[in-house]
């Protein structure tokens, strides 16, 4: 029970911090992406090496970095399709889910994880 209550506050501190940071940079578009992904991945990443120890945090890293580069891949199959072959949105994007599932699962092996 300990642990959630810690979670909760340490999440909510970083996510205030990075919040207030994406509140005073230009565009304000950034303020959503500075909001989410991470605040929560520096919290989960604190207790990883809180619980388990550097060696165990830095292995969830390369998976965050990982799970990271897919979706940008992903995004990028996907303009690409809609853009030079003149896809529609369905076609296109249930292409691309094979392109994210090779790309996710190759990283996260090269990374040392357990796919």
């Amino acid at each position: 029970m300990t642990e959630y209550v810690i979670r909760f506050l340490l999440g909510g501190a970083v996510v205030s911090a990075f919040a207030m940071l994406g509140d005073v940079l230009r565009p304000k578009s950034f303020a959503g992406l500075f909001g989410a992904a991470p605040s929560v991945a520096l919290a989960t990443l604190g207790i990883a090496v809180y619980q388990h120890g550097a060696e165990y945090a830095a292995l969830q890293s390369r998976a965050m970095i990982a799970g990271a580069l897919a979706p940008a891949v992903y995004s990028f199959v996907v303009c690409q399709l809609l853009i030079r072959t003149r896809l529609r949105a369905i076609p296109a994007t249930s292409l691309s889910l094979a392109v994210w599932l090779t790309i996710v699962f190759g990283l996260l092996a090269l990374a040392g994880g357990q796919a």
